[in-house]
């Protein structure tokens, strides 16, 4: 028993012995966990300074500027004529009235040949049918139906297939006259496609401003040629202008219009184009010319006291002539891509090597 007393007294006091060596060892350790830290830390900013360093003498390279547009030197849009700008004589009888004319100017815009041709075919026909008609029953009834031919009156007081036939035949007319109407309202009011020219023109007391937005915003000043001038051109008198709007023959123009007073009206007969410049507002219509010349048309909306006074003298012109004109006055060809000079200016320049 003593023997069994003394191995437990032994063990309790290695157990007390070893309790005391942990709780002493305990600070050390906690003490020296927290200096391994900022150790650490210290040795990460010296790589992060390290690299820091070999990125500022790396050498910067600069980025590539943009690369030129490529311009097709076969394509009719940028092309320009050589020479200098003349003015277009104008054709006699063409794009202007003619002496003892009765009829509509030639047409020189598909809208135009296809509203001639309409009135041509159908209209003036189904109008002077009806006419001869009613002409007709007017003289027949004159003739057979007057006092002395007819003493005894009728008295008949209705005939239904009479009625349906002179309610049904002047619908059917009418609805004939619509379908063709409807068809060529709407190709006249087609919007121009994207790329169009935009031709902006104000009608003022009492002439005409043309504006080229696409072409560099250049602007003519449209006045009328006095008559001796006129002459000297061999252009008709009050239609001839000192300045025309030059456009682009064959291709679609965005064409833009207001008032800068009044209310004027742009107006081309041989081209079938009308359209209203209001003041305050900004009315847009397509515009075709199928053929190179000089149209002239008038003002064709009372503006004051020289309203007859205010001509228009448009101008087709084959692309590369028309590109020529532009230059000339200082604008510049639509369409035609800007080199990227800015997009260049702005790229970082090369730093030296460290």
């Amino acid at each position: 028993m003593t023997f069994g007393k003394t191995a437990r007294n032994a063990g309790r006091a290695i157990k007390a012995i070893g309790l005391s060596l942990a709780l002493v060892a305990a600070p050390a350790f906690a003490t020296a966990t927290p200096a391994a830290a900022p150790a650490s830390e210290a040795a990460d900013a010296a790589a992060a300074t390290a690299t820091d360093a070999a990125a500022a003498a790396a050498p910067v390279t600069a980025a590539p500027a943009p690369a030129a547009p490529k311009i097709d030197p076969n394509d009719p849009r940028f092309q320009v004529a050589p020479g200098k700008y003349e003015p277009m004589k104008p054709t006699a009888g063409k794009g202007q009235p003619v002496d003892r004319g009765i009829m509509f100017q030639d047409q020189y815009s598909d809208t135009g040949k296809q509203a001639l041709h309409m009135h041509q075919a159908f209209l003036l026909p189904v109008i002077i049918g009806i006419s001869l008609l009613v002409l007709f029953l007017l003289l027949y009834v004159m003739a057979r139906y007057n006092r002395r031919a007819n003493p005894v009156p009728s008295k008949t007081s209705h005939n239904t297939a009479l009625e349906v036939a002179w309610t049904g035949i002047p619908i059917l007319i009418l609805v004939g006259i619509s379908v063709p109407s409807v068809a060529l309202i709407n190709k006249q009011f087609t919007p121009a496609p994207e790329k169009a020219i935009t031709i902006k023109a104000t009608g003022n007391q009492w002439y005409w401003t043309y504006k080229y937005p696409d072409n560099g915003d250049i602007e003519v000043i449209s006045n009328m040629l006095p008559d001796e001038k006129a002459d000297a051109n061999g252009e008709p008198r009050k239609l001839a202008a000192d300045y025309r709007m030059v456009v682009p023959v064959g291709e679609p123009i965005r064409f833009q219009t207001t008032g800068a007073d009044v209310i004027h009206s742009f107006a081309v007969p041989s081209l079938w184009f009308k359209i209203d410049a209001v003041p305050g507002k900004l009315n847009e219509k397509q515009l075709i010319i199928n053929e190179p010349g000089v149209y002239y048309g008038q003002c064709s909306e009372l503006c004051g006291a020289r309203h007859g006074y205010m001509p228009i003298a448009i101008e087709a012109l084959p692309r590369p002539e028309f590109n020529r004109w532009v230059l000339e006055q200082g604008g510049k060809i639509d369409g035609m891509p800007d080199a990227p000079a800015e997009a260049a200016a702005e790229a970082p320049a090369a730093k030296p090597a460290a």
